[in-house]
């Protein structure tokens, strides 16, 4: 049996576990490059190459930016935003939602800006009493589109405009690709903006974040302060004492400092009753409402055993405090991670690895929250993934199932721009659409010549067909960033997914030959 038709086996068995939906996504991930190397297809260094790749690299770093972004209070102010201008009606709250992550995605890539705003994503629908499935997964194909708004939204782009320029065309112009960007995107906002009650599931996800955005509010009410208790530099707390808690028996008052001189105690209840200004001996069950900077907060809350912290600080000034500190640091360092992706001075990766470094330099974040802020499953999946991709190319398998698309579909320009679309979107649907378009690349600049048509268009629509990839959680990074959060199932993703997949084709084969002639 050759490697192509072992390949070949594997791919379908990945896909039909996937679908089956009985084992972890991880576990699948790493069963194929295991099993790639127990069939003598890849040797040991390359099961293990993705996590070596600069990709997985990227990915790690912008996941910890976005964590920066939470921590320092920048997501919450941009959600405030996103809530004043749109309001809190749902449809116009998921357009100018995907809106932001398509402008998002073309300065920062579908990836870093889906991991930028979910977590905002998933606080507002909290907030407005709606599931978040109804908003994190038009963020991801808003993303989708977005990236081919400029050239350097994604390095598809890049890849296609210099193939295109080394088969004799010329390379794509920095806002050229907006003339199918704008469309794309227009399209799928009308989409999930119109038929969104039809296509996308209602799921709740296992866990939800609490909303935490009046949480000063609240305390002003409980505990009668009738003054401010949260500011940038400063926070509160409740803690409740455990039933073996060595400060029971001790005497506490309002305005009293404790013994490591970091917290005030501003007030305290027992069984839900204000105990008054008067001193009172602590008993198991008391609560306690204290204050101090956000540093001592956080830092209390994690190292005490004698009590329970009933809302993390962190959380707390991560939603109830926009711009917090650490904000103006952490925007300057993403302008900065911008301005590297968008002028092309470093890779990708080097970008997102020195804006994470950056964060925790200038005290962003701690080296805690930063490993807390990486979804170790996107991580391993991504990189399980990748020797499957590196095998169907080596192998010759997805130039097996190429060739026969082409000759199928080769009679003339818009034949063969829908059968290089289905191949590159089918394809992009499995593995990784970098990988997609690597396989395709060559095949459609050979194709094009064949039929003698131009390879402006051919490759353009390779590159539509590359970011059409909406069927699958696995298709992408920001696909399976979303699932957790929005509470999908691997099935959920192609009822909404087959639309815009559509309406991508149209536009790849009607209207990229209008702009690019034959």
């Amino acid at each position: 049996m050759s490697d192509a038709t072992v390949c070949l086996l594997i791919l379908a068995a990945v896909i039909g576990l996937f679908l089956w939906n009985r084992l972890p996504v991880e576990v699948v991930a790493l069963g194929s490059a295991l099993a790639l190397y127990l069939t003598g297809v890849l040797p040991v260094a390359a099961v293990f190459a993705g996590f070596g790749d600069p990709v997985v690299g990227f990915i790690a770093g912008l996941f910890v930016v976005s964590e920066a972004l939470g921590a320092s209070g920048v997501t919450a102010w941009v959600g405030q935003r996103l809530i004043r201008v749109a309001g809190t009606e749902p449809r116009r709250l998921l357009v100018a939602t995907m809106l932001l992550g398509a402008l998002l995605s073309a300065l920062i890539s579908v990836n870093g800006a889906t991991a930028a705003l979910l977590p905002m994503v998933v606080l507002l629908a909290v907030r407005l009493g709606f599931s978040p499935s109804g908003l994190a997964m038009p963020l991801a194909f808003a993303g989708h589109a977005g990236s081919l708004l400029v050239l350097t939204a994604t390095p598809i782009n890049l890849l296609i405009s210099q193939a295109a320029d080394q088969a004799g065309g010329r390379p794509f112009g920095f806002f050229e690709y907006s003339l199918v960007g704008v469309p794309l995107l227009a399209g799928t906002v009308a989409l999930m903006a119109g038929l969104r009650h039809r296509l996308l599931p209602r799921r709740t996800p296992r866990s939800l974040p609490p909303d935490l955005s009046g949480y000063a509010r609240t305390l002003d009410a409980h505990y009668e302060l009738g003054a401010r208790v949260l500011s940038r530099e400063v926070g509160a707390a409740e803690v409740v004492l455990t039933p073996r808690s060595a400060l029971i028996g001790d005497t506490v008052w309002p305005g009293m400092t404790t013994d490591s001189g970091e917290l005030v105690v501003l007030a305290a209840h027992r069984m839900g009753q204000h105990l008054g200004p008067a001193p009172v001996t602590l008993v198991a069950g008391d609560t306690l409402l204290v204050q101090g900077s956000w540093d001592a907060l956080d830092r209390h809350a994690r190292s005490t055993g004698d009590v329970l912290v009933v809302d993390a600080p962190a959380e707390l000034r991560r939603q109830a405090v926009p711009l917090g500190p650490g904000s103006t640091a952490a925007i300057v360092i993403v302008v900065g991670m911008i301005v590297l992706l968008a002028t092309g001075l470093v890779p990708p990766a080097i970008a997102a690895l020195a804006a994470a470094m950056a964060m925790v330099v200038c005290r962003v974040l701690t080296m805690q929250q930063a490993y807390g802020g990486i979804s170790f499953t996107t991580i391993v999946i991504v990189a399980g993934m990748f020797p499957l991709s590196a095998a169907m190319q080596e192998s010759g398998a997805a130039n097996r199932v190429a060739d026969i698309v082409v000759g199928a579909f080769g009679a003339n320009g818009h034949l063969l721009l829908l059968g290089l679309f289905l191949l590159t979107a089918t394809l992009g649907q499995m593995i990784s659409n970098t990988a997609t378009a690597l396989i395709v690349i060559p095949i459609a600049v050979k194709a094009a010549a064949d039929v003698g048509v131009s390879v402006q268009p051919v490759l353009m629509c390779v590159g539509i067909a590359s970011a059409a990839s909406f069927l699958t959680p696995i298709a992408t990074a920001a696909n399976l960033m979303v699932k957790d959060p929005g509470g999908y199932r691997f099935g959920d993703y192609w009822r909404p997914g087959l639309p815009v997949l559509g309406w991508f084709g149209m536009v790849a084969v009607l209207l990229v030959p209008m702009i690019w002639r034959f």
